[in-house]
């Protein structure tokens, strides 16, 4: 294949890095268009219409520039625009192509891990607030007891450089003992934000040693190999030359120095702008 078609990751800002990561390590032969929305991040915060319409602003520039699939890797964004972009905007926008996202895939998955089937959540207010989780584990799991809890600083703290501080682990503590006094027979706990994998090592030393932690790059990656293998009309559409390409909607610079702390390896970014509905 000749024409540059890669699968597009779209991220409110640096965390789906954290995703990218796992997907490019399985799926190392493929190419990708990662965009950050950086510029207008956090996410977690704002109103579902300002993400769906920011989100759905990410989606178009990659399909702008040749992605027939594009994975959500931000969890606000699954959980406050991907269904309103699915059902009403890709039938008339690109009817062809497809939108995935982070949560249902870690639904489908998650309560496997659990033996007690009670299961936690940590997130951004965003996605807790939403109860994305709650409703789509349900469907699957209906046994399933999910708890949340909203981490408001954890993502403003990795950003800043400041999750390996004593402060972050006062709120990192804070957090974790709050979910664990609201259901202490909680065994499996999502990091439900792109972003937490950076402090699961600090997360973990205020947990239970039976507690599990389970990121969403793995699982997202493994159900992003079994969904091209069902759909070989989409595989055979998306480039394969291994190449990893990085736009921000910010500065550059910034995010090329930033994101090497959540891809694990150096990058360069390009700016871009998408802010065109």
């Amino acid at each position: 294949m000749n024409e540059y078609a890669p699968i597009g990751i779209f991220d409110s800002g640096f965390g789906g890095l954290t995703v990218l990561k796992e997907i490019a390590a399985v799926l190392p032969q493929y190419d990708y268009l990662y965009l950050g929305d950086n510029a207008r991040a956090p996410y977690g915060s704002r109103s579902f219409e300002t993400v769906y319409h920011y989100t759905l602003e990410g989606v178009k520039a990659l399909f702008e520039r040749n992605c027939h699939l594009v994975i959500l890797a931000c969890n606000t964004a699954s959980a406050k625009a991907l269904r309103t972009i699915q059902q009403k905007d890709l039938p008339h926008l690109a009817p062809q192509k497809r939108v995935l996202g982070v949560i249902r895939p870690t639904a489908e998955l998650i309560g496997k891990y659990s033996r007690t089937n009670h299961i936690g959540i940590l997130g951004t207010s965003g996605t807790v607030n939403s109860e994305s989780y709650l409703v789509e584990i349900e469907k699957i799991f209906p046994n399933v007891v999910v708890t949340q809890e909203a981490c408001p600083l954890w993502v403003p703290l990795i950003e800043n450089n400041e999750h390996l501080s004593k402060g972050a682990d006062y709120f990192i503590e804070k957090h974790v003992q709050q979910l664990m006094r609201k259901d202490s027979a909680i065994d499996t706990i999502i990091l439900a934000c792109t972003h937490y994998p950076i402090i699961a090592t600090r997360i973990k030393q205020f947990l239970p040693p039976h507690v599990q932690l389970i990121a969403q790059g793995p699982i997202v990656s493994t159900s992003l190999v079994d969904y091209l293998q069902r759909h070989p009309e989409l595989e055979t559409k998306c480039s394969q030359q291994g190449s990893r390409v990085f736009l921000t909607t910010d500065l550059a610079d910034t995010f090329s120095k930033s994101g090497a702390l959540f891809f694990g390896e150096a990058i360069h970014a390009q700016t871009v702008v998408i802010d065109h509905l």
